[in-house]
């Protein structure tokens, strides 16, 4: 099989770094800047204590801490839409700009609802962040490479809450302002990055699958969406409920629990990254989403049957790694069954979807657990993982337009005294 050319260089002129080197900065600048976005946007938790040390309710504190969330599902769309309008760069780069001034007016306004809807409104601004830098992953780099670089794209989400656990609690030990100043800091020097560092790839020809219209015509992205979905109930109850179980069930101590559950978002992050590796070795995205499915399946059933035995700690910190391992491939699937044309609004709407099922787990679960017990609801949430694999069009790929190309092999050595390989052993 004959090599993926690697990406052109982006419209605009030339730049100082060549394109192999350019990919990799433009990965890291939006990874950067994902993590900005996802700092705040899903770690306004640990600001919790402080909220309430001003006077807040806990459930006052909890919707000031939903409220960015909320925003991002307003907007994750449209942002998509812009991309696909106007380019990655330009969408990135304003989004997180004014998530952070919008973050900068909240640190100065005391009244709960006034700073409620500042968080609402950078949520519905960094929302771009989610469709913007997946979308230059599909245009810089090479079927080949883009389940890894999807891969390393997606461990933002866990590093922007880690930088959130390790920063917020001390900067608001005695106020909140100074850690809402750290996260408009944090957008801010983001995107003026992205400006200075991110180009947009060069828009190539429509092929004929652009030219016909929305890919939404054929049910293959509604299946991905749908697969990806029904994933996210247990992901998000594993991720939301080990902490509780471990110190419920198994008696941890929280600082003990919450060690064995850091272990297992580091885990998760390397899961994320060898299923994106392995997409690229064998040029599929939706065969190996399947497996991974039907693994968490498994892994989902012995932790219902173990929730009293001693190894179920084992298998929770397992099923914590098992459950966040399709994330990268089904959001590359998206991206490369969409087209350049449409993978913005794809994306926006993926990312829509998971995170509407992502806010309605854990309070219907947090209800079923104190209604029956862990057993039976871990035991409640196996068919979604079974459904989302029967549900995953793996069909799909040998007529996608933008299919996944596993690298050509390396040629055998030469053998000494042979001046080549003979021909019927040439990969």
């Amino acid at each position: 099989m004959a090599n993926t050319p690697s990406p052109r260089p982006p419209t605009g002129g030339p730049h100082p770094c060549p394109a192999d080197r350019r990919r990799w900065l433009v990965l890291t600048v939006g990874m950067l800047a994902m993590t900005a976005g996802c700092t705040f946007q899903f770690g306004l938790a640990y600001l919790i204590p402080a909220l309430r040390a001003e006077g807040l309710s806990l459930a006052e504190a909890g919707l000031l801490a939903a409220a960015p969330n909320a925003g991002l599902l307003a907007t994750l769309i449209a942002w998509g839409a812009a991309a696909d309008r106007w380019g990655e760069r330009i969408v990135l780069s304003s989004g997180l700009g004014l998530a952070g001034i919008v973050l900068l007016t909240a640190a100065t306004v005391h009244d709960p609802i006034a700073l409620g809807v500042c968080f609402l409104l950078a949520g519905a601004a960094g929302a771009s962040v989610h469709a913007s830098s997946g979308r230059l992953i599909m245009g810089w780099f090479a079927a080949a490479e883009r389940g890894l670089a999807m891969g390393i794209r997606q461990t933002a989400q866990p590093l922007g809450v880690a930088v959130a656990a390790l920063t917020l609690p001390s900067l608001a030990a005695t106020h909140a302002t100074p850690a809402v100043v750290f996260m408009s800091a944090f957008c801010l020097v983001a995107a003026v990055l992205v400006v200075a560092l991110v180009r947009d790839p060069q828009r190539g020809t429509h092929t004929a699958a652009q030219r016909t219209g929305s890919p939404y015509r054929t049910p293959v992205l509604w299946r991905i969406h749908a697969a990806s979905a029904l994933l996210i109930v247990p992901q998000f109850t594993v991720a939301t409920f080990a902490l509780v179980f471990l110190v419920d069930a198994q008696h941890f101590d929280p600082a003990t629990a919450g060690r064995v559950l850091a272990a297992g978002q580091v885990g998760g992050a390397i899961a994320r990254l060898a299923t994106g590796w392995w997409s690229d070795r064998v040029g599929s995205r939706l065969r190996p989403m399947r497996i991974t499915a039907l693994a968490v399946a498994a892994v989902v059933a012995v932790l219902a049957a173990t929730t009293h035995s001693p190894i179920a700690v084992a298998v929770l910190l397992i099923a914590a790694i098992v459950t966040v391992s399709p994330n990268g491939l089904a959001f590359t699937a998206v991206a490369e069954h969409a087209g350049r044309a449409w993978s913005g609004r794809a994306l926006g709407i993926q990312n829509t979807a998971q995170n509407a099922v992502a806010s309605a787990t854990p309070p219907i679960l947090g209800a079923v657990i104190t209604g029956v017990g862990y057993g039976p609801a871990f035991a409640a949430i196996l068919a979604f993982p079974l459904l989302a694999a029967a549900l995953i069009p793996t069909r799909a790929e040998d007529t996608n337009p933008y299919p996944p190309t596993p690298p050509p092999a390396r040629p055998r050595p030469v053998r000494p005294g042979r001046s080549s390989p003979p021909a019927d052993r040439l990969s």
